[in-house]
């Protein structure tokens, strides 16, 4: 690299993790075990709970990439038909719009998902602060740290691995990640906020779209995201075709339903709408005429003989009788 070159910007987590690996070296003949792959060979984590970056950030990132090249590897792990994103996906999709065809990886192997995510979690929160976090992303950040990282030992030396490539030593590896009050102490939340965070990451993407919008409150998502992925997508099609916003209330009112939800009762919470039983007309007829046809009959009968003799006389109208 030159030494005039104007000094690349910090764009993705990974970026603090390994020093520039010079772009001059040979593909195939990378340094620290890094390989050259093929930009569409690395499919995105599957359970990838991060926005990908747009607008002015991802074009900054599209044109450093022009400017100077992929200078810091991403991290990948094999499957059995290519490889999967550990971290680097924004500066995979920044390297496709700029026109690579390959982008220079570590590449990790044998590696199970609870270690997998691991890696994409803390080196996504080495580069954002998490109050920075949109709602559904904090979620699966608790997620992580609560149900998904079941050993902690090996979480540990995962971490380890991630502060000695970065040369600082900015975790604290040794709490226990399965209390919500030691998680709440460590992000500035309550165990009851923490717990009501987590119940996002069972919303349908949908749902969690909503949240992050502000569309939806985190109070109703809550309530939501104790209904089974069937339910809260009826209720979601029924919102959406009667362009509703899901207020806490209804939100509330839809849980209670539970097993005995029904599109139509979703209808009936979110617009109000319910079947509503025939009104009554009052017919007035002379009382000579009623005494000599209808006095010794109830009002059933009554209505039961004007609907006979109503359809018999239309249908002969119809006709032309």
């Amino acid at each position: 690299m030159k030494n005039n070159a104007p000094k690349r910007k910090i764009f993705d987590a990974v970026d603090l993790l390994i020093e520039d690996t010079s772009a001059q070296v040979p593909v195939g003949k990378r340094k620290d075990g890094v390989t050259m792959l093929s930009v569409d060979s690395i499919k995105s984590f599957h359970d990838h709970p991060f926005y990908l970056y747009e607008g002015d950030r991802l074009e900054d990132m599209i044109q450093s990439i022009r400017d100077h090249g992929v200078l810091n590897p991403v991290i990948v792990r094999t499957t059995e038909d290519g490889y999967e994103m550990l971290s680097g996906h924004n500066r995979q999709n920044a390297a496709r719009l700029a026109g690579l065809t390959e982008i220079p990886a570590i590449v990790k192997t044998d590696l199970p998902d609870t270690d997998a995510y691991v890696y994409v979690i803390e080196t996504n929160l080495l580069q954002r602060s998490f109050t920075d976090l949109l709602p559904s992303e904090k979620a699966a950040v608790l997620v992580a740290r609560y149900e998904k990282i079941s050993c902690q030992g090996r979480r540990n030396d995962i971490l380890r691995e991630i502060e000695a490539l970065e040369g600082t030593g900015g975790h604290d590896v040794h709490r226990n990640q399965k209390s919500r009050d030691v998680l709440g102490e460590e992000y500035g939340m309550t165990g009851r906020n923490i717990a009501r965070y987590m119940r996002i990451d069972r919303l349908i993407p949908e749902f969690k779209e909503a949240v992050d919008k502000g569309t939806l409150a985190l109070v109703a998502a809550v309530d939501l995201s104790y209904l089974n992925v069937k339910m809260q997508k009826m209720i979601h099609q029924v919102a959406e075709a009667e362009g509703k916003k899901l207020k806490p209330k209804q939100a509330g009112e839809l849980r209670k339903l539970g097993k005995e939800i029904t599109k139509e009762a979703v209808e009936n919470v979110l617009v109000g709408r319910e079947r509503k039983k025939p009104q009554s007309v009052s017919v007035k007829l002379p009382v000579e005429l009623y005494e000599r046809y209808f006095a010794q009959m109830d009002a059933g009968e009554v209505q039961e003989i004007m609907e006979k003799a109503l359809e018999a006389y239309l249908g002969k109208e119809a006709a032309g009788v």
